[in-house]
Protein backbone atom coordinates (compact mmCIF):
# COMPACT_ATOMS: atom_id res chain seq x y z
CA UNK A 1 0.00 0.00 0.00
CA UNK A 2 1.17 3.38 -0.88
CA UNK A 3 0.19 6.92 0.14
CA UNK A 4 0.08 10.29 -1.95
CA UNK A 5 2.97 9.82 -5.28
CA UNK A 6 5.91 9.02 -4.22
CA UNK A 7 8.99 10.12 -6.46
CA UNK A 8 11.52 7.63 -8.22
CA UNK A 9 14.63 9.92 -6.76
CA UNK A 10 15.17 11.49 -3.33
CA UNK A 11 18.36 13.56 -2.39
CA UNK A 12 21.11 11.70 -0.25
CA UNK A 13 24.12 13.08 1.46
CA UNK A 14 26.97 9.98 0.49
CA UNK A 15 30.38 9.64 1.11
CA UNK A 16 32.98 10.50 -1.45
CA UNK A 17 35.82 8.38 -0.18
CA UNK A 18 36.40 8.18 3.10
CA UNK A 19 37.95 10.73 5.72
CA UNK A 20 36.71 14.01 7.18
CA UNK A 21 33.59 16.08 6.99
CA UNK A 22 34.14 17.07 3.60
CA UNK A 23 33.94 13.49 2.02
CA UNK A 24 29.74 14.06 2.61
CA UNK A 25 28.85 15.41 -0.51
CA UNK A 26 24.80 15.18 -2.14
CA UNK A 27 24.04 12.96 -4.52
CA UNK A 28 20.37 11.71 -6.14
CA UNK A 29 19.43 8.20 -5.55
CA UNK A 30 16.31 6.22 -6.28
CA UNK A 31 13.59 5.99 -3.73
CA UNK A 32 13.96 2.65 -1.63
CA UNK A 33 11.68 -0.49 -2.33
CA UNK A 34 9.82 -1.82 0.21
CA UNK A 35 10.01 -5.65 1.16
CA UNK A 36 7.34 -7.58 2.51
CA UNK A 37 7.66 -7.04 6.24
CA UNK A 38 8.85 -3.24 5.51
CA UNK A 39 7.63 0.30 6.22
CA UNK A 40 8.94 3.50 4.23
CA UNK A 41 9.11 6.56 5.89
CA UNK A 42 9.57 10.29 4.12
CA UNK A 43 11.99 11.29 6.25
CA UNK A 44 11.31 14.59 8.70
CA UNK A 45 15.08 14.77 10.22
CA UNK A 46 17.24 12.06 10.97
CA UNK A 47 19.94 11.38 13.85
CA UNK A 48 23.59 12.27 14.09
CA UNK A 49 25.69 9.66 15.94
CA UNK A 50 29.36 8.30 16.63
CA UNK A 51 29.28 5.34 14.42
CA UNK A 52 28.67 7.76 11.81
CA UNK A 53 31.96 9.56 12.38
CA UNK A 54 33.81 5.83 12.50
CA UNK A 55 31.80 4.91 9.27
CA UNK A 56 33.21 8.21 7.04
CA UNK A 57 36.71 7.76 8.23
CA UNK A 58 36.64 4.19 7.00
CA UNK A 59 36.62 1.83 10.35
CA UNK A 60 32.61 1.10 10.49
CA UNK A 61 31.90 -0.66 7.17
CA UNK A 62 28.43 -1.41 6.55
CA UNK A 63 26.63 -4.61 7.23
CA UNK A 64 26.17 -6.81 4.23
CA UNK A 65 22.98 -5.77 2.75
CA UNK A 66 22.63 -2.26 4.88
CA UNK A 67 22.52 0.94 2.38
CA UNK A 68 26.32 2.33 2.33
CA UNK A 69 24.45 5.60 3.37
CA UNK A 70 25.12 7.02 6.79
CA UNK A 71 22.36 7.57 9.47
CA UNK A 72 21.47 5.01 12.01
CA UNK A 73 18.23 6.81 13.34
CA UNK A 74 15.22 8.78 11.69
CA UNK A 75 11.56 9.85 12.10
CA UNK A 76 8.61 10.62 9.87
CA UNK A 77 5.58 9.64 7.97
CA UNK A 78 4.73 5.98 6.79
CA UNK A 79 4.30 6.22 2.81
CA UNK A 80 4.51 2.53 1.79
CA UNK A 81 4.12 -0.65 4.00
CA UNK A 82 4.89 -4.56 2.59
CA UNK A 83 2.20 -6.69 2.95
CA UNK A 84 3.59 -8.74 5.67
CA UNK A 85 3.28 -6.35 8.16
CA UNK A 86 0.49 -5.06 10.45
CA UNK A 87 1.94 -2.61 13.07
CA UNK A 88 1.68 0.38 11.08
CA UNK A 89 -0.65 2.57 8.60
CA UNK A 90 -0.12 5.04 5.97
CA UNK A 91 0.54 8.68 7.25
CA UNK A 92 1.36 7.28 11.02
CA UNK A 93 4.17 9.16 12.96
CA UNK A 94 7.01 7.40 13.65
CA UNK A 95 10.68 6.74 13.99
CA UNK A 96 13.12 4.00 13.52
CA UNK A 97 16.31 2.16 14.38
CA UNK A 98 17.48 1.66 10.85
CA UNK A 99 20.85 -0.70 9.97
CA UNK A 100 22.13 2.73 7.58
CA UNK A 101 20.72 5.16 5.08
CA UNK A 102 19.16 7.65 7.19
CA UNK A 103 20.37 11.16 5.42
CA UNK A 104 18.12 11.04 2.78
CA UNK A 105 14.35 11.79 2.25
CA UNK A 106 12.97 8.31 2.11
CA UNK A 107 14.33 5.14 3.95
CA UNK A 108 12.70 1.72 4.28
CA UNK A 109 12.91 -0.07 7.48
CA UNK A 110 11.64 -3.61 8.89
CA UNK A 111 8.22 -2.67 10.08
CA UNK A 112 9.23 -4.11 13.77
CA UNK A 113 12.03 -2.05 14.54
CA UNK A 114 10.10 1.14 14.28
CA UNK A 115 8.03 3.28 17.37
CA UNK A 116 5.29 5.85 17.65
CA UNK A 117 6.20 9.38 18.36
CA UNK A 118 4.35 10.23 21.34
CA UNK A 119 1.83 12.63 21.15
CA UNK A 120 3.99 14.96 23.52
CA UNK A 121 6.85 14.75 21.25
CA UNK A 122 8.09 16.67 17.90
CA UNK A 123 8.79 15.05 14.83
CA UNK A 124 11.73 16.32 14.77
CA UNK A 125 13.13 15.86 18.24
CA UNK A 126 11.59 12.24 17.61
CA UNK A 127 14.57 11.55 15.14
CA UNK A 128 17.14 11.61 18.41
CA UNK A 129 15.45 8.87 20.14
CA UNK A 130 15.74 5.72 18.39
CA UNK A 131 20.03 4.99 18.30
CA UNK A 132 20.56 6.40 21.63
CA UNK A 133 17.51 4.50 23.28
CA UNK A 134 18.08 1.42 21.75
CA UNK A 135 21.71 1.67 22.67
CA UNK A 136 21.34 2.45 26.23
CA UNK A 137 18.20 0.42 27.19
CA UNK A 138 19.76 -2.54 25.61
CA UNK A 139 22.97 -2.51 27.18
CA UNK A 140 21.93 -1.09 30.71
CA UNK A 141 18.45 -2.74 31.54
CA UNK A 142 17.05 -4.90 29.16
CA UNK A 143 16.51 -8.13 30.91
CA UNK A 144 18.98 -6.93 33.84
CA UNK A 145 18.05 -6.44 37.27
CA UNK A 146 18.09 -3.03 38.25
CA UNK A 147 20.08 -2.30 41.58
CA UNK A 148 17.77 -1.05 44.57
CA UNK A 149 19.24 2.13 45.72
CA UNK A 150 22.14 1.80 43.18
CA UNK A 151 24.05 4.00 41.39
CA UNK A 152 25.65 4.85 37.82
CA UNK A 153 27.73 6.34 36.43
CA UNK A 154 27.62 7.87 32.74
CA UNK A 155 30.78 8.51 30.84
CA UNK A 156 29.87 11.74 28.60
CA UNK A 157 26.75 12.87 30.42
CA UNK A 158 26.54 16.11 28.12
CA UNK A 159 26.42 14.14 24.94
CA UNK A 160 23.48 11.78 23.01
CA UNK A 161 24.34 8.50 24.82
CA UNK A 162 24.89 10.47 28.34
CA UNK A 163 21.87 12.67 28.36
CA UNK A 164 19.32 9.39 27.46
CA UNK A 165 21.48 7.29 29.84
CA UNK A 166 21.33 10.05 32.81
CA UNK A 167 17.43 9.78 32.18
CA UNK A 168 16.71 7.08 31.85
CA UNK A 169 18.61 5.68 35.26
CA UNK A 170 17.22 8.66 36.98
CA UNK A 171 13.92 7.58 36.18
CA UNK A 172 14.72 3.97 36.94
CA UNK A 173 15.43 5.27 40.70
CA UNK A 174 19.61 5.35 40.12
CA UNK A 175 21.61 7.80 41.82
CA UNK A 176 23.67 9.16 38.74
CA UNK A 177 27.45 10.01 38.73
CA UNK A 178 28.52 11.68 35.34
CA UNK A 179 31.75 12.97 34.14
CA UNK A 180 31.74 16.47 32.30
CA UNK A 181 34.40 19.00 30.84
CA UNK A 182 33.08 21.94 31.89
CA UNK A 183 30.18 23.89 34.03
CA UNK A 184 27.78 24.62 31.55
CA UNK A 185 27.93 20.53 31.08
CA UNK A 186 27.86 20.42 34.45
CA UNK A 187 24.18 22.12 35.19
CA UNK A 188 23.01 20.39 31.64
CA UNK A 189 23.01 17.49 33.28
CA UNK A 190 21.87 18.05 36.63
CA UNK A 191 18.82 19.45 34.58
CA UNK A 192 18.37 15.94 33.57
CA UNK A 193 18.59 14.30 36.71
CA UNK A 194 22.51 13.56 37.33
CA UNK A 195 23.14 13.78 41.06
CA UNK A 196 26.53 14.56 40.82
CA UNK A 197 28.62 15.73 37.54
CA UNK A 198 32.36 15.44 37.92
CA UNK A 199 34.38 17.60 36.03
CA UNK A 200 37.26 15.13 34.45
CA UNK A 201 39.47 18.11 33.93
CA UNK A 202 39.59 19.08 37.82
CA UNK A 203 37.92 16.38 39.91
CA UNK A 204 38.73 12.46 40.07
CA UNK A 205 35.65 10.42 39.02
CA UNK A 206 37.62 7.68 40.90
CA UNK A 207 38.03 9.30 44.52
CA UNK A 208 34.50 10.56 44.23
CA UNK A 209 33.01 7.50 43.56
CA UNK A 210 35.08 5.78 46.00
CA UNK A 211 33.94 7.93 48.57
CA UNK A 212 30.43 7.02 47.27
CA UNK A 213 30.54 3.13 47.97
CA UNK A 214 31.38 2.54 44.23
CA UNK A 215 29.11 2.42 41.67
CA UNK A 216 26.86 -0.31 40.68
CA UNK A 217 27.29 0.32 36.67
CA UNK A 218 29.78 2.19 34.63
CA UNK A 219 28.46 3.36 30.73
CA UNK A 220 31.91 4.37 29.49
CA UNK A 221 32.49 5.78 25.66
CA UNK A 222 36.15 6.32 26.39
CA UNK A 223 38.58 3.65 26.84
CA UNK A 224 41.80 4.00 26.91
CA UNK A 225 42.99 4.99 30.79
CA UNK A 226 39.40 4.57 31.77
CA UNK A 227 40.08 1.23 31.32
CA UNK A 228 41.71 0.42 34.83
CA UNK A 229 39.85 3.69 36.53
CA UNK A 230 36.92 2.36 35.93
CA UNK A 231 37.41 -0.83 37.90
CA UNK A 232 38.77 1.04 40.79
CA UNK A 233 35.83 3.10 40.84
CA UNK A 234 33.23 -0.22 40.51
CA UNK A 235 31.42 -1.90 43.56
CA UNK A 236 31.76 -5.21 43.94
CA UNK A 237 29.55 -7.30 42.17
CA UNK A 238 29.55 -3.73 39.47
CA UNK A 239 28.95 -4.08 35.89
CA UNK A 240 30.99 -1.99 33.13
CA UNK A 241 29.38 -1.28 29.58
CA UNK A 242 31.73 -0.51 26.80
CA UNK A 243 30.09 1.25 24.02
CA UNK A 244 33.22 3.27 22.05
CA UNK A 245 36.86 3.83 22.61
CA UNK A 246 37.53 7.45 22.15
CA UNK A 247 40.92 6.93 23.78
CA UNK A 248 41.82 3.57 22.25
CA UNK A 249 41.28 0.38 22.63
CA UNK A 250 44.48 -0.77 23.74
CA UNK A 251 46.13 -0.58 27.26
CA UNK A 252 47.95 -2.63 30.02
CA UNK A 253 45.84 -3.38 32.50
CA UNK A 254 45.79 -5.42 35.79
CA UNK A 255 42.88 -7.72 35.44
CA UNK A 256 42.94 -9.23 38.96
CA UNK A 257 40.64 -6.51 40.51
CA UNK A 258 37.77 -7.88 38.01
CA UNK A 259 37.84 -11.39 40.09
CA UNK A 260 38.38 -10.08 43.40
CA UNK A 261 35.39 -7.81 43.26
CA UNK A 262 33.29 -10.08 40.84
CA UNK A 263 32.57 -7.53 38.03
CA UNK A 264 30.59 -8.02 35.06
CA UNK A 265 32.24 -6.27 31.98
CA UNK A 266 30.87 -6.27 28.79
CA UNK A 267 30.78 -4.30 25.35
CA UNK A 268 28.44 -4.06 22.43
CA UNK A 269 27.49 -2.74 18.76
CA UNK A 270 24.05 -2.61 18.33
CA UNK A 271 23.91 -2.07 14.60
CA UNK A 272 25.67 -5.89 14.36
CA UNK A 273 22.92 -7.49 16.54
CA UNK A 274 20.39 -9.73 15.20
CA UNK A 275 16.87 -7.93 13.59
CA UNK A 276 14.65 -10.40 16.39
CA UNK A 277 17.00 -8.80 19.27
CA UNK A 278 16.20 -4.97 18.03
CA UNK A 279 12.32 -5.89 17.38
CA UNK A 280 12.45 -6.84 21.03
CA UNK A 281 14.17 -4.01 22.41
CA UNK A 282 12.01 -2.09 20.28
CA UNK A 283 8.42 -3.09 21.85
CA UNK A 284 10.41 -3.43 25.58
CA UNK A 285 10.68 0.30 24.71
CA UNK A 286 7.21 1.19 23.94
CA UNK A 287 6.30 -0.53 27.03
CA UNK A 288 9.07 0.15 29.40
CA UNK A 289 10.12 4.17 28.40
CA UNK A 290 7.36 5.50 26.13
CA UNK A 291 4.83 5.82 28.95
CA UNK A 292 7.86 8.10 30.78
CA UNK A 293 8.21 9.82 27.65
CA UNK A 294 4.42 10.79 27.53
CA UNK A 295 4.84 11.78 31.26
CA UNK A 296 7.43 14.12 29.94
CA UNK A 297 9.67 11.98 33.16
CA UNK A 298 12.12 11.54 29.73
CA UNK A 299 12.40 14.10 27.40
CA UNK A 300 14.31 14.81 23.61
CA UNK A 301 17.29 16.52 23.80
CA UNK A 302 18.21 18.61 20.68
CA UNK A 303 21.31 20.53 20.68
CA UNK A 304 21.04 21.24 16.63
CA UNK A 305 19.18 21.04 13.56
CA UNK A 306 20.64 21.33 10.45
CA UNK A 307 19.94 20.88 6.62
CA UNK A 308 20.69 17.62 5.14
CA UNK A 309 22.92 19.39 3.25
CA UNK A 310 25.23 20.32 5.72
CA UNK A 311 25.98 16.71 7.34
CA UNK A 312 29.57 18.14 7.28
CA UNK A 313 29.03 20.26 9.04
CA UNK A 314 27.03 18.43 11.65
CA UNK A 315 29.63 16.63 12.04
CA UNK A 316 31.96 18.92 12.94
CA UNK A 317 30.39 20.45 15.46
CA UNK A 318 29.96 16.39 16.77
CA UNK A 319 34.05 16.50 16.59
CA UNK A 320 34.14 18.89 18.20
CA UNK A 321 32.71 17.77 21.76
CA UNK A 322 30.68 20.81 22.56
CA UNK A 323 27.26 19.47 22.20
CA UNK A 324 24.49 19.19 24.69
CA UNK A 325 22.25 16.18 23.14
CA UNK A 326 21.73 15.35 20.10
CA UNK A 327 22.24 17.11 16.29
CA UNK A 328 20.19 16.44 13.68
CA UNK A 329 19.17 17.27 9.94
CA UNK A 330 16.41 17.68 8.34
CA UNK A 331 15.87 16.93 4.34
Amino acid sequence: MTTGDIPEKMSVMELDGFGGPDTLVPATRPVPTVADDEVLVQVTASGVNGPDLVQRRGHYPAPKGASDLLGLEVSGEVVAAGPDQDLWRLGDRVCALTNGGGYAQFVAVKAEHYLPIPESVDEVDAAGFPETFFTVWSNLFFNQPIPKDGNVLVHGGAGGIGSTAIQLSAALGLTVFTTVASDADAEFTKSLGASRPINYQSEDFVAICREAGGVDIILDIIGGDYFARNIKASRHDGRIVQLAFNRGSKMEVDLMPIMLKRLHFTGSTLRSRSQNFKSQVARDLQKEVWPLITKGTVRPVTHAVLPLSEAGEAHRIMEAGQHHGKILLRP
